[in-house]
């Protein structure tokens, strides 16, 4: 899952991107309102996390914009301001959720979780399956036929998109866009790479075979019959 989070102030933009990374989201970053309009625009986001005083261009601003451009990204507003106006003006542009600050993390990652759900129509609230194969959200645990399985944090973010993706193949540049940032070269073999250690993993010693190449496209999550 992939979250911008428009922020100014360095210290809890820090604590925010640390924070979503460590619980699976790929997070991109944009200091002012502008550069985050710019990348609201274009890029595809799962939630933007928007706060209201930005340097260049107030959130309130952004998310109008965007909601003129049919652009339905769900978005959570975050301020200091905390009256009922403040509210009720920032849920009228079109926001879907609104947190003052300060706040604590916990309750922010929960929101975030819960926009994805409402937006994506899940209907499992904190667990994932395919077959045999579990990731519990809340937890972080992993398991296939009962037997804890450890991922590093890049790998669970990678099965956690394949999961929600499962039975569609994803490409290379889906599971970058999602799972990694921009910094690093396409070109290289790093996605091939995470992919061959999390099928080690999930599907070494297991049957049937779960994660699979359709060579020349992407990867699928499935259980075959």
């Amino acid at each position: 899952m992939r979250v911008l989070l428009i922020e100014d102030d360095t210290k809890i933009a820090s604590f925010v991107v640390k924070g979503l990374q460590s619980a699976g989201f790929a997070v991109d970053h944009a200091a002012d309102g502008d550069s985050g309009l710019d990348l609201a625009l274009v890029e595809p986001y799962d939630v933007l996390i928007v706060d209201l005083m930005l340097p260049r261009r107030d959130g309130l601003s952004v998310i109008r914009h965007l909601r003129r451009e049919k652009i339905v990204t769900p978005v959570i507003i975050l301020s200091a301001k905390d009256s009922v106006d403040d509210r009720v003006r920032g849920l009228e542009t079109g926001s879907d959720d609104y947190l003052p600050k300060p706040f604590a993390f916990t309750e922010l990652l929960a929101r975030v979780q819960a926009l994805i759900r409402r937006a994506s129509g899940t209907a499992e609230a904190t667990r994932l399956t395919v077959g045999d194969l579990s990731l519990d959200l809340v937890t972080r645990e992993v398991t296939r036929s009962g037997r804890r399985i450890d991922l590093q944090p890049l790998e669970y973010s990678l099965l956690a998109y394949l999961m929600r993706s499962a039975g569609k193949v994803v490409s290379k540049t889906m599971i970058m866009e999602h799972v990694w940032h921009y910094n690093f070269d396409p070109q290289t073999n790093v996605v091939e790479a995470r992919v061959c250690r999390l099928r080690d993993k999930i599907d070494k010693g297991f049957e049937p075979k779960l994660l699979h190449t359709v060579r020349g496209v992407g990867y699928v999550l499935r259980q075959d019959a």
